[in-house]
């Protein structure tokens, strides 16, 4: 019934999955280059809306800093004492309560710093989490035919979670030890600036292995997730049809297509674990090392008079935290840079902008409403199809109250006049008002609130009768959703479910059959009570009892609203105030069943085929 297919592959282009592979190698390429730390700014916005959070947080992860730091101090004073010609249990003791004091400090800090940390990234995830599944409600088709609804998935899900476990776990650990890192370096330039020379001195070998693997590691991280997007995307097409998989017999196909696709993801990831290993061991290696040598340096110092034990032993303990600290640093670091990529991607779909939207001052639809529609000379081109008009000089006036059918061959454009009227599209040339406002001066929100649609394949949802039916108007009570159960000829088999209206449906309420689905869809339409009803072959999944039945319920329903019905079996369009015959994405015939039979065009032709010639 669609009028949107899929292109072709075009001549002598390689399988679909060397194609995937080729073109995520080159996202990859394309992506490496350009991320950067820089992308993690973009959760500034996120992090201002809790400002109490990051103060108390920032305050005990300086407070826990400072007890770690005055360690250090409450250990020179110690072994100063124990060194010195007046030491005894008394002169000492006071010092073992000093340390015991910052350790406590430093205990009640680090818990506080915790609980802050990790409440504000989980909450900024929370929020992020949020805000990306409500702007990619508001992004129209156009974004879906480039973007397929796994990765988008894959985004709010494995992203998502890459960016909260940097938040709640590694950026506490980084902060704190960068934090560390400078106190550390402040201190030991007042204890021996010697001796702080030759330790700043190690440091270009330190960082040398960052700059060296980290590209690296950024690049296969970016890699890794594109290609496990692309694994998830995959899965989430094939269960979405798991029936017709399983009807072909390619469920082996599925599973090792699928597999590919985890094992290359899973081989990209040893690659960019291996050279994170690499670099993390050089880091700590060489960190370690020139600790040691230092300290022999400090040993000798010592032994010579030149410091005292209590500030060896300071330097010893400061070198070995900045030490530590560097190499957390060095292995934090990779987080920093896999939660970079992934928000550089989140980014991608905050930053995508519907092609549909309101206009800076949206022009209010008149009150109450008429439901007149109105095509003028309309011009339209799917974007995947540019070169293929779906609707060319397309001209349809429909009065307030009037019922419409739409009838033709497939690929005619009919479904396409009802996506141009919800506006998930506009037109390249023409004009579509609705109640005589041009429907680009109006708001998205308001035009679709004035229609009901029941497409030829409605979607359902997991729930209950009562929550599907109330998708349409949230505030209806149970009177009229049994109203309209009962209009759709629904009633009767919801109430023989286990729990009536209440009974869980499943997943997409595919516990039902497809009239039943069909007819709960229809439902959900009437309870919208909306000036104008589109419907897409809304009949066609019920059979010929029932097909009557609800027949009769939406000529009743369509009383007082105007109507646009799509068919292919032209029974059910007998009725019809105007029957437009469409072809080639234009008006070629109408008129009423009689006139048009008579005329001998297109619809006689169709109504021949359908009816027997006699019936014609």
């Amino acid at each position: 019934m669609s009028d949107l297919a899929p292109e072709a592959p075009a001549p002598g282009r390689p399988s679909a999955g060397a194609a995937l592979a080729q073109d995520l190698n080159e996202a990859a390429d394309r992506r490496a280059r350009s991320r950067n730390v820089k992308a993690l700014g973009r959760l500034t916005p996120f992090l201002a809306l809790h400002k109490g959070d990051a103060a108390w947080a920032g305050l005990f992860l300086m407070t826990a800093t400072a007890s770690t730091l005055g360690l250090s101090g409450a250990v020179r004073l110690l072994v100063d004492h124990l060194t010195g010609p007046k030491a005894s249990a008394a002169t000492v003791d006071p010092w073992f309560w000093l340390i015991g004091g910052v350790a406590l400090a430093l205990a009640a800090s680090s818990a506080l710093r915790y609980f802050f940390v990790t409440k504000l990234g989980e909450r900024i995830t929370a929020d992020l989490r949020k805000a990306a599944y409500a702007h990619i409600l508001t992004l129209d088709p156009t974004f879906f035919l480039k973007t397929r609804t796994g990765e988008v998935l894959s985004r709010l899900t494995t992203d998502i979670q890459i960016v909260e476990s940097l938040l709640s776990t590694s950026i506490s650990v980084a902060l704190r030890n960068l934090l560390t890192l400078i106190g550390a370096l402040i201190l030991l330039v007042i204890v021996s600036p010697g001796m702080t020379g030759l330790v700043l001195g190690i440091f270009p070998f330190v960082l040398a292995p960052l700059f060296l693997f980290g590209r690296r590691v950024r690049k296969l991280t970016m890699s890794t997730q594109d290609q496990f997007a692309a694994a998830v995307g995959h899965a989430g097409e094939t269960l979405d049809a798991l029936e017709t998989v399983q009807a072909f017999g390619r469920e082996d196909a599925g599973a090792a297509r699928f597999g590919d696709a985890v094992e290359s993801s899973f081989q990209t990831s040893l690659r960019r674990m291996t050279a994170r290993a690499i670099m993390t061991a050089l880091v700590i290696g060489l960190v370690f090392g020139g600790v040691v040598v230092i300290f022999w340096l400090g040993v000798h110092a010592g032994l010579r008079g030149e410091m005292t034990w209590g500030a060896l032993f300071q330097f010893a303990f400061l070198s070995v935290m900045a030490a530590g600290s560097v190499g957390a640093l060095g292995e934090t670091w990779g987080d920093v840079q896999k939660a970079a990529g992934a928000m550089e991607r989140i980014s991608e779909l905050l930053a995508a902008k519907p092609s549909i939207a309101a206009p800076p001052a949206p022009k209010a639809l008149p009150v109450p409403a008429r439901g007149e529609i109105a095509f003028e000379d309309v011009s339209f081109a799917y974007p995947g199809r540019p070169d293929a008009l779906a609707l060319s000089g397309f001209s349809l006036n429909v009065a307030p109250g009037e019922r419409v059918a739409l009838v033709g061959p497939s690929g005619s454009g009919k479904s396409t006049v009802f996506r141009l009227l919800l506006r998930f599209y506009d037109p390249q040339s023409g004009t579509i008002r609705l109640d005589g406002v041009d429907l680009r001066d109006a708001d998205p929100a308001q035009v679709r609130a004035r229609m009901a649609l029941v497409a030829q394949d409605s979607p359902l949802f997991s729930g209950s009768a009562v929550e599907n039916i109330r998708f349409g108007r949230q505030d209806a009570d149970l009177v009229a959703i049994r109203a309209v159960a009962q209009a759709a000829q629904a009633e009767t088999f919801l109430d023989a479910l286990p729990q009536g209206f209440e009974t869980p449906l499943g997943d997409r309420a595919r516990s039902l059959s497809g009239g039943q689905r069909q007819r709960l869809a229809i439902a959900r339409a009437l309870i919208r009570e909306t000036p104008i009803l589109l419907l897409d072959e809304a009949t066609s999944a019920l059979d010929a009892e029932n097909e009557q039945l609800v027949q009769r319920a939406l000529e009743s329903a369509m009383v007082g609203h105007t109507t646009l019905v799509i068919a292919h079996r032209l029974a059910t369009v007998l009725k019809a105030d105007r029957i437009v015959v469409m072809d080639g994405g234009k008006v070629v015939e109408q008129g009423t069943h009689g006139e048009l039979a008579a005329r001998g065009g297109l619809y006689s032709r169709l109504a021949a085929l359908q009816f027997g010639d006699a019936a014609a």
